[in-house]
């Protein structure tokens, strides 16, 4: 018990400290293409038809789980979390893939997002959002490991997305408050390269449109 409430302190200290990692003056990308893929079929992973982005896209992969349990092919990859964001996207599961793209609407919202160095399977997280108004926002943080083409076959390099924070930013704030933040020790499922995880911001208001897309960079 001890350890399971320290370590998240112990890790979001060098995210306000010293974050290795942030959004800060990375442009935005203008949309995002969200790949599905269902963790039964292995061959949509190494399919060389995958969807690939347009210009100013950034591409994010999820994995479904499938009908086959643990025995499905790209079952220590999938996540549940894949299935409630196809949900939010208004969605069925695919029995391979799908690919579902938005475009950033509307002004420049300047969410940010920063993440410090890995310990014991975990990386501190914060997100922030200035000025959030009485609008209500859908924010998805999101853990993803960039992985080269050729990665267990695939053609081309994906955004394989690892875990994920939603912070609760559904609820208008009448308070008049300048900003909205939530820092989180993520967990780092096994498999996954540290080296290789940055973290994704989609950030949708109550209308359900994408207000921003937001990802961090490491020097």
């Amino acid at each position: 018990m001890l350890r399971t409430f320290v370590l998240p302190l112990l890790l979001l200290l060098p995210v306000a400290a010293r974050a290795l990692c942030t959004s800060d003056g990375v442009p935005q990308p203008a949309a995002v293409l969200e790949r599905f893929l269902n963790a039964d079929c292995l061959e949509c992973w190494r399919d060389p038809a995958t969807p690939a982005p347009g210009k100013d896209t950034l591409v994010l992969d999820w994995v479904l789980p499938g009908t086959l349990g643990e025995n499905a092919p790209l079952s220590t990859v999938a996540s549940p979390d894949a299935l409630e964001r196809l949900r939010t996207l208004k969605q069925s599961v695919p029995q391979r893939t799908a690919a579902v793209s938005s475009r950033r609407a509307g002004a420049l919202v300047p969410v940010r997002a920063a993440q410090g160095q890995s310990f014991n399977d975990y990386v501190g997280t914060s997100i922030e959002l200035a000025q959030p108004g009485a609008e209500p926002w859908q924010a998805w943080l999101l853990l993803v490991e960039r992985l080269p083409a050729g990665t267990e076959g695939s053609p081309v390099p994906r955004n394989l997305v690892r875990n994920v924070f939603r912070p609760d930013w559904a609820r208008p704030d009448t308070g008049g408050a300048r900003k909205l933040a939530e820092s989180r020790a993520m967990q780092i499922h096994e498999g996954a390269s540290p080296e290789r995880l940055r973290l994704v911001v989609l950030l949708q208001d109550g209308r359900g449109r994408m207000r921003a897309i937001a990802q961090t960079e490491c020097p």
